[in-house]
């Protein structure tokens, strides 16, 4: 059983986010509600929650000012938010769960599932990267979460040279020579990644566009990194690639 504390500052919101809980999580019992930051801190000195459901922007600031006043962060958070999709997108690259507002009840129930075995100490990592990327507005300052079954990795989008599908596993090959392998599959990083430098050449990859040394249009088309790796091109991308090429000044072969 997860104790929960609910901080937004619309009160409509808190008696909906209530109801649901009640109706459809019954491992999280909420012991507490603030309406802002100043209170917000109150509540979770005095109760000392498992789990804070915490709005972004409040009347009185944020949830990253209420944030900063607990170092580190000892209690687990998702965030409830009304942003627009960069911001969202800023979630989805630290892996941190979050909910739009009108709160969907099927998306609270993933939430809090996922939560659940989410470890505190993971969480100030995820938090430090969401803060660097709503400060960054292009792919080579985004830092992107990937969690593997024993560890967490907090990862420059500039140190990827590309992703390869295996079924629902994703293995990231990295410039330090380090391969990750996580748990989610290839299309949600395509999602995350593609209008960051990324372009999916491949069923099988999705590459970094910065570390291109060339196309080489032999043995059905292949992209040659600069790290030397050969990633292959779908016969229906090669048109796409060469308009990259030409766009970038690239080198063909």
């Amino acid at each position: 059983m997860l104790r929960c504390i609910i901080i937004d500052d619309e009160t409509p919101m808190r008696k909906s986010l209530e109801s649901m809980l009640k109706t459809s999580c019954p491992n999280i019992k909420l012991i507490a509600e603030a309406d802002g930051v100043g209170n917000g801190v109150e509540v979770i000195k005095k109760y000392q929650p498992d789990l804070v459901f915490l709005d972004i922007k409040m009347g009185d600031g944020t949830g990253f000012d209420l944030l900063k006043q607990f170092d580190p962060v000892d209690f687990k958070v998702i965030f409830i938010t009304a942003f627009d999709q960069y911001a969202v997108k800023a979630f989805r690259f630290s892996a941190l769960d979050y909910l739009l507002k009108p709160v969907d009840v099927d998306d609270l129930v993933e939430a809090v599932n996922r939560t659940e075995s989410l470890f505190v100490n993971e969480l100030n990592t995820q938090l430090d990267a969401l803060r660097e990327n709503l400060r960054t507005g292009d792919g080579s300052g985004k830092k992107i979460i990937l969690r593997t079954l024993d560890s967490i990795h907090l990862i420059s989008t500039h140190d990827i040279f590309y992703c390869e599908s295996d079924g629902s596993y994703t293995t990231f090959y990295l410039l330090n020579g380090n391969k990750i392998q996580v748990s989610t599959r290839l299309k949600e990083y395509d999602d995350l990644l593609s209008e960051f430098g990324f372009f999916r050449v491949h069923k099988s990859y999705l590459i970094n566009l910065t570390h291109i040394s060339r196309f080489d249009k032999s043995e059905g088309g292949y992209i040659v990194l600069t790290n030397d790796s050969k990633v292959p091109v779908s016969s229906r991308k090669r048109d796409r690639i060469l308009e990259l090429f030409n766009m970038m000044g690239g080198e063909g072969a």
